[in-house]
């Protein structure tokens, strides 16, 4: 079968980011800082695609934050931004808007069964990792199969990421994860016959200064 390649593009920065509070499915816009890296990635990507590295489409999380990051690139490539609320952020219900100090404040009990890892424990009002992980490679499947030996972007989020690398490397759900989700990052993977192969991942070098690696622990 023919290979299908995707760019996974984390979203640029936004203000929460940086001060680790949970977005969700809260639809929060870029930073400055986080407009500034989307241009970056957008000339990036515009020079390869000039030096034969083309794109055939590109799809984005329906959220502004992935909108506003893909957006740059996909009109400087003459190609529609093509939306899936398949490719959300996974909703973290009752925790949304809160930092992590907050949430074990506010959900002492939640926050517990949170920091075990459960794949199937879920937030009030929210998603489990086991139900998100299934939503995000269900969202891909006609994508893949839309595309055969195309290579397209696709621009989400940390979690979702998270997810296709988990299914690339055959990670269970629990696992500690030990490799970065940065913003603006390219991630290459190779989809062919149903499987899945990391390429290149985490990849930054079209930006001049740190960009945030995803998760909710605060940096004090």
């Amino acid at each position: 079968m023919a290979t299908t390649q995707i760019l996974f593009i984390r979203h640029g920065e936004t203000a929460w980011n940086r001060i680790k509070r949970i977005q969700g499915h809260i639809d929060i816009p870029l930073a400055d800082t986080g407009l500034a890296q989307a241009q970056r990635l957008a000339a990036r990507l515009e020079r390869e695609a000039r030096e034969g590295a083309r794109i055939d489409a590109v799809y984005s999380s329906d959220l502004v934050r992935a909108q506003q990051t893909a957006l740059p690139f996909a009109d400087s490539l003459g190609l529609p931004l093509q939306l899936r609320d398949g490719l959300r952020e996974r909703s973290y219900g009752a925790f949304q808007g809160h930092d992590s100090t907050e949430i074990e404040a506010l959900f002492p009990d939640a926050y517990a069964a949170w920091q075990t890892r459960d794949p199937g424990f879920a937030p009030e009002g929210g998603e489990s990792q086991r139900a998100f992980y299934h939503r995000v490679l269900h969202a891909l499947e006609p994508i893949v199969a839309a595309h055969p030996g195309g290579r397209i972007a696709c621009v989400a989020h940390g979690g979702v990421l998270d997810c296709v690398y988990r299914f690339a490397n055959g990670l269970d759900l629990s696992a500690p994860r030990n490799y970065q989700l940065l913003n603006t990052s390219i991630n290459v993977v190779d989809y062919v016959d149903g499987r899945a192969q990391v390429v290149q991942w985490a990849d930054v070098s079209h930006l001049d200064a740190e960009s945030d690696d995803d998760g909710y622990r605060k940096v004090l």
